[in-house]
């Protein structure tokens, strides 16, 4: 065995381990979630369903999660739309005044979210903004367009701009030109960023625990009070439910990349 497949052994071992590492501690919350007696010991004394049942029956969790769902799709289409269009222009103007532009529009990702929540909460409290829907939206719109601004740059930069003048040369408007031309060839970006914005949206605990009240809650909010003032294996059944859903999630498109067309040649 020469040293090049000692260093390729070497280096799967080296990911395995990693994985396991960051997966095991995941995957322990799974016999939690089915444990029979409120109590977060592994292994469990015996085995139940009962969380689940109190998962989709409690209001407490079923209005948590609608407003985690509402909210999440709200944010996603505003910053979707708005992060799009602030990129188009930041790709089109370029110069000093789009860096600066863009710097201002990714400060949410750079500055502690700490900060940024004590920065919305206090300007909130004289806007009336805390305790409402549209606080949320707003809030999580701010944290969740700079996701959205960088993937659609990105796409926007790997796009061949000779596309979008020979549109032009042969008459088409400039409407009929982004939905033609430079919309098809930004949608992974533009659906990439989307997704980001979902989870940030969905998965944002600081802001949310300034703006939230009893009449408004997400599920993050909801997760974080139950672990803190109750022992209650529900916690156990969400985190299941949420792990079972991301990870469909994120194997879909290699599943269906990995796809072969029936049929063959003739």
């Amino acid at each position: 065995m020469d040293e090049t497949t000692r260093a390729g052994w070497g280096l799967r071992a080296w990911a395995v381990l990693v994985a396991v590492l960051l997966v095991a501690p995941l995957l322990v919350v799974i016999p939690i979630s089915f444990a029979a007696k409120p109590s977060f010991k592994f292994p469990p004394d015996g085995y139940s369903v009962s969380w689940y049942a109190d998962l989709f029956t409690d209001h407490r969790w079923t209005s948590a999660i609608g407003t985690s769902l509402l909210v999440g799709l709200l944010v996603t289409v505003i910053s979707t739309v708005l992060g799009t269009a602030a990129a188009l222009g930041i790709h089109r103007h370029g110069g000093r005044a789009a860096t600066v532009v863009t710097g201002i529009l990714v400060a949410p990702m750079i500055v502690p979210g700490i900060v940024s929540a004590v920065a919305i909460y206090s300007v909130y409290l004289r806007w009336s903004l805390t305790g409402n829907l549209q606080g949320f939206l707003l809030a999580h719109t701010v944290l969740a367009m700079p996701f959205v601004v960088i993937t659609v740059l990105s796409s926007l930069r790997s796009t061949d701009p000779v596309l979008e003048r020979a549109a032009a040369i042969l008459g088409a408007g400039p409407w009929r030109t982004f939905v033609r031309v430079t919309l098809p060839g930004i949608a992974r970006g533009i659906g990439s960023g989307a997704l980001f914005a979902f989870v940030t949206s969905f998965d944002e605990v600081v802001a949310a625990s300034f703006l939230q009240s009893p009449a408004i809650r997400t599920l993050p909010i909801e997760m974080f009070v139950s672990v803190t003032n109750e022992v209650d294996p529900t916690i156990a059944a969400v985190s299941t439910v949420i792990l079972a859903l991301t990870t469909v999630v994120a194997l879909l498109p290699l599943l269906t990349r990995n796809r072969k067309p029936k049929g063959g040649s003739h």
